[in-house]
């Protein structure tokens, strides 16, 4: 398992609810997977944003943040937060309607009951990670 990068960032994961903690661990894990197999991301900074964790590619201008999140009603949905002004979320829905669950331009989720659908995770983490450097190059 990849270290942590603060105390706080540890504590949030190890106050999240019992029924989503295996997930939400693993979808930690696959983010700084991805980073690592994703050519023009890099390095992966992890900070809290909005009492969420939050990663950030340390090269500038590669892309946007991600916020890992889950429901605290049911608390057996992990979900994926992304800037609302980009337009990774209907990518997403186009490339995967039926995969993950969408809320607005901003959240896509999943049931942490559910095994997860790694490889268009991955796929959905690598756009955002190169969202800026691909706009720069005019590719989708």
């Amino acid at each position: 398992m990849t270290p942590f990068h603060s105390r706080d960032v540890a504590q949030l994961f190890d106050d999240c609810p019992n029924g989503v903690r295996e997930s939400i661990l693993a979808l930690r894990e696959l983010l700084f997977q991805t980073a690592q197999e994703t050519k023009d991301a890099g390095q992966l900074e992890e900070s809290l944003k909005w009492g969420q964790p939050s990663y950030q590619t340390v090269r500038p201008k590669s892309g946007t943040p991600i916020r890992l999140g889950w429901n605290d009603k049911t608390a057996l949905e992990c979900s994926l937060f992304f800037h609302c002004q980009t337009n990774l979320i209907a990518t997403f829905r186009e490339l995967y309607p039926d995969t993950f669950n969408y809320d607005g331009n901003r959240q896509l989720s999943f049931s942490a009951a559910m095994p997860m659908s790694v490889e268009p995770l991955k796929h959905c983490m690598a756009l955002a990670m190169t969202y800026h450097h691909r706009k720069r190059l005019n590719v989708a």
